[in-house]
């Protein structure tokens, strides 16, 4: 009943001012977590939305559902003041190549911040993320060198939502300047916030001040 009043009401409500798109095991759930306490920000009802990656389900699209699926994750728009921002985190945008275009489509205007990590720690994360869900059976020395052929499959074959592409691609996600490049094509360089996870796990305040500046909520809150 929820999801299905969510939809019939879609039109009637706010589409993000802002969209964390990644990295993963970059402290995204971190930042999302911290700015959903802010009282000018509004947060999807659940962090990750996938809907401009497609999502992670192999047999289910979500961009396919439309504009009128995505926009049920948000807030109503009369209950939005001029005041707030409404946000999600979907860390897969940043790594799907889909997804900066059809950001771009239905949000053009939207202000974009990416956490990066040093790549090495990063790729290590995640494989010990995927090791715990039993998603990977490899020890990492061969998980590592098997990845570069896996992932040359599912890029060739533009298969974005293969458990190689979405699972097994750990030194490729750290290749962040293709990543950003691409979203570069579609929006300008001052709509985007890049952010260096390692200052934000260290110093959280200045990072969410950074972020409360940009978006454009009051910077002075303390979380």
């Amino acid at each position: 009943f929820i999801r299905s009043y969510q939809q019939t009401t879609s039109k009637s409500r706010a589409l993000p001012d802002f969209i964390i798109i990644g990295a993963q095991k970059a402290g995204t759930s971190s930042l999302y977590t911290y700015l959903s306490q802010h009282p000018q920000l509004l947060a999807s009802f659940k962090k990750e939305v996938h809907f401009f990656d497609g999502g992670i389900e192999p047999d289910i699209d979500n961009y396919e559902k439309g504009d009128v699926w995505y926009r049920g994750h948000f807030p109503l728009r009369k209950k939005v003041d001029s005041h707030a921002k409404v946000f999600e985190a979907s860390p897969l945008y940043l790594f799907n190549p889909l997804a900066p275009a059809r950001i771009a489509s239905l949000i053009p205007s939207v202000k974009i911040i990416v956490l990066l990590r040093n790549p090495t720690e990063r790729a290590i994360s995640q494989y010990f993320h995927e090791k715990k869900l039993d998603r990977e059976v490899l020890p990492i020395a061969q998980a590592l060198e098997k990845e570069d052929a896996c992932m040359a499959t599912a890029l060739q074959r533009h298969d974005y939502k293969s458990n190689d592409f979405i699972c097994r691609s750990y030194k490729s996600r750290g290749l962040y300047k293709e990543q950003l490049d691409r979203y570069f094509q579609y929006f300008k360089r001052e709509q985007f916030l890049l952010l260096n996870s390692e200052s934000f796990f260290a110093q959280p305040e200045a990072t969410l001040k950074q972020v409360f500046e940009i978006v454009g909520v009051d910077p002075s809150y303390k979380v």
